[in-house]
């Protein structure tokens, strides 16, 4: 069965994940995670997208970021997947590949979960169980966008940007965000819509999108469609 052409929209958020082949590990030592964001910023810079969150586990990656064009953010995932890969092939002495087939993506809406795709992308570390607190995690954007610790490869979201008039207020309301943890059922719709490649949105907005494409942007039906005159 052939795959879905993946959902491509400029000018909105992309949830993404790209995950290690059978879920082996993609960074084994702090040098390539380094790598790893220095070359994110290179091809986020060449392709212009904005990265506004991400986070980079032991074998896989979260980003959240805003294509400028509509081709923008797979022509990044390909460029920096081949250069991080031969990276590690280099390093490591190895062969082969590296990532689980394609990238997983999803098109978020921007009023109600740009800054729940920020939480759920930075507390990753926290339902792992690797720490107690996002801001404790290295490898993540929280340190910029809850701590305002400098950051050149994030570019901010107008939702954070509207937290607050300065870095310090926006920095102090974001914190406040993760007092609580995001309920199951909003992991689960995160989870969802990025592996199924849908829209993570209300029904207006999917309808938008839909319009939009010309083309299915939720999850279809289960079972056999009716047939004409057919009680539903």
């Amino acid at each position: 069965m052939p795959r879905r052409p993946r959902l491509a929209v400029a000018g909105i958020p992309w949830h993404i994940i790209q995950r290690g082949n059978n879920h082996s590990a993609c960074f084994y030592a702090e040098q390539d995670y380094q790598y790893y964001l220095q070359t994110l910023r290179e091809q986020a810079e060449k392709y212009q997208c904005a990265i506004h969150a991400y986070v980079l586990m032991t074998n896989h990656v979260h980003l959240l970021l805003t294509p400028a064009k509509t081709e923008s953010a797979s022509l990044l995932m390909k460029h920096l997947g081949q250069r991080f890969v031969q990276y590690i092939n280099r390093s490591y002495r190895r062969s082969g590949t590296l990532w689980e087939g394609r990238f997983k993506s999803c098109l978020a809406q921007e009023e109600d979960y740009v800054l729940v795709c920020y939480r759920y992308i930075e507390l990753n570390p926290v339902r792992a169980g690797m720490v107690q607190h996002p801001g404790e995690y290295p490898w993540s954007s929280y340190r910029y966008n809850g701590d305002g610790k400098e950051n050149s490869l994030l570019k901010p979201h107008d939702h954070y940007l509207g937290l607050g008039v300065d870095q310090r207020e926006r920095c102090a309301n974001y914190r406040s965000l993760f007092k609580a943890h995001l309920d199951s059922s909003t992991i689960n719709e995160i989870r969802k819509a990025t592996n199924g490649n849908y829209v993570l949105g209300n029904d207006r907005f999917k309808d938008e999108i839909e319009d939009r494409l010309q083309r299915r942007v939720t999850p279809g039906k289960s079972g056999r469609p009716a047939k004409k005159n057919e009680p539903k």
